[in-house]
This record gives structure tokens, C-alpha cells and sequence, in this order.
């Protein structure tokens, strides 16, 4: 537990400079439990505090952890190239508290995609020591065989690779979808290794990582979602 002035507390949860705060709090913006609070030099303890700040409410956190349904042409970084990077899609202060992606989906690419502003836990999840597993699905240009599938599950060849990638699962969905589970976290794998079976990847949306599915969260393209203690639990390898 911590104790910090008011100004000090926004600016650590991503309102702005300390000298923008101070303004915030000095022209009324701010209150805590109904107060409105004018001396930006008040002490408050962190731990569960809730403050409302041009009339929204919001919870003090220590750092932030969001899942996101990524919509399609949305890149995932902060100085995007040829579309909109996902930042957008959170609210401004997500940006000013140095929250970034969690790894990486393809522009058009849709579906869970976490971030933070933790570094330890960018770290973590990204690392390929950890073994979380990824779930997708992906709707190919040719129809889906049982050939197809056996190839996935045993092994493909990819470029570059000392050995060939199999998926953890692989299964059937319709004509033209599969639901495959990976590991490895490769670049483009799915698209590659449906490329190096012989067929073509059209769309591709990541659903779950780890035990944590999209279809828990109910959130729409484009919604987002902070993640409890429970929800990241289920981020954890087996």
C-alpha cells in the first residue's frame, strides 16, 4: 500500500504532465467519494481508491491489464505504418500510461489481443519459454481435408526453421475452417504453416490464450476490458 498526493495520482494513471493535473484538480474536475477535491497536494492511500474525473468513474491501478477484441487493419504498434494502431481503440491516458501490446497480431488479424503497461508481464507472456497456448481460427481459401488437418498436426517445413512446427490441436469446423492450437507463437505461423500444407489462410481471429477465451469476455470488435486476478490466472501455462 501506498500514499500519494492527488496530483501525482493522475499522473500516474495517465491523465497527464503533473502541471495538467494540477489544473484538472484546481478547476473542480476531480472528486473522491463525492468530494470535489481542489488541493492537488491531498494525501490519499492507493489501495482501492476510486475517483471520478469529468464525471467518469475510475479505480486506482498500480498497472493496467486489458484485453482487447482487435478488429481487422488495426496494427499493433505505437508508431503504425498504413492503418490505425490499436491505441486508438483505448481511451487517451492508456497511451500517456506507456500501455503497449502484449506480442503481436497481424493487421488483419482479429481477436484477443492483451496489453499492458507491466513490463514484467509483456515479458512473460511473450516469452516463448512459457508455452501458452493459442487458439485460432481460420477460414481457408481451399476446403479443409483430413489430410490437411493430419499435415498440421504432424508437422509442417517452414523457411527459416531448423525443424518443422506441428500444431498442439488442429481440428474441423466447416468446409472452410479450422480450429488450431499453437505454442511456439512464430512469426505469421498459422499463415505459413496453412501455406506450407498446401492451402491459404483468408481470415484468421485468435480466441483464447491460455484458458482465457474471447467468448468469457462478451466483448464486441473493437471493445475492451480491464482483466481481474482471476482472468490473468487463466493466462498462466499448464
Amino acid at each position: 500500500m501506498s500514499k500519494l498526493s492527488l496530483d501525482r495520482i493522475l499522473q500516474s494513471q495517465g491523465f497527464g504532465t503533473r502541471k495538467w493535473c494540477r489544473e484538472l484538480i484546481a478547476d473542480g474536475e476531480v472528486s473522491i467519494g463525492g468530494e470535489v477535491i481542489k488541493d492537488y497536494r491531498t494525501v490519499f492511500e492507493t489501495d482501492g481508491l476510486s475517483f471520478t474525473i469529468f464525471d467518469e468513474d475510475w479505480e486506482y491501478r498500480e498497472h493496467v491489464y486489458i484485453a482487447l477484441n482487435k478488429p481487422a487493419n488495426f496494427e499493433c504498434s505505437r508508431k503504425p505504418s498504413h492503418h490505425p494502431g490499436v491505441l486508438t481503440l483505448l481511451p487517451e491516458q492508456f497511451t500517456w500510461r506507456d500501455v503497449q501490446p502484449v506480442g503481436r497480431l497481424d493487421h488483419d488479424t482479429t481477436g484477443m489481443l492483451l496489453m499492458s503497461d507491466d513490463g514484467a508481464f509483456i515479458h512473460a507472456q511473450s516469452s516463448p519459454r512459457r508455452h501458452v497456448p493459442k487458439l485460432y481460427v481460420a477460414t481457408t481459401h481451399a476446403p479443409v481435408t483430413d489430410a490437411l488437418i493430419a499435415q498440421l498436426l504432424s508437422g509442417v517445413q517452414l523457411h527459416d526453421e531448423p525443424a518443422p512446427l506441428a500444431a498442439q490441436s488442429c481440428r474441423k469446423l466447416d468446409e472452410h475452417r479450422i480450429e488450431i492450437v499453437l505454442e511456439q507463437g512464430k512469426y505469421h505461423q498459422v499463415k505459413r504453416m496453412l501455406a506450407a500444407a498446401g492451402n491459404h489462410c483468408e481470415a484468421l481471429c485468435r480466441t483464447m490464450i491460455g484458458k482465457l477465451s474471447l467468448e468469457s469476455l462478451e466483448l464486441e470488435e473493437g471493445e475492451w476490458c480491464f482483466l481481474d486476478a482471476a482472468q490473468l490466472s487463466l493466462l498462466a501455462p499448464e
